[in-house]
């Protein structure tokens, strides 16, 4: 995954972690989530429309 490796990524949870405190993650981390998801849905709903068109 982009060239990060287990302890890169563990540094970087930890930096957020300090940054962001506990009690906002979870909050950071379903944003990202449901940011994820409409992303997809929006490219899945372009690809539909394009093979309509088609």
């Amino acid at each position: 995954m982009f060239g990060l490796g287990t302890p890169e990524l563990v540094i970087i949870l930890g930096i957020a972690f300090l940054v962001f405190g506990g009690k906002k993650l979870p909050e950071l981390g379903a944003g990202l989530g449901k940011g994820i998801a409409s992303f997809k849905k929006g490219l899945q709903d372009t690809k539909e429309l394009d093979e309509k068109s088609n």
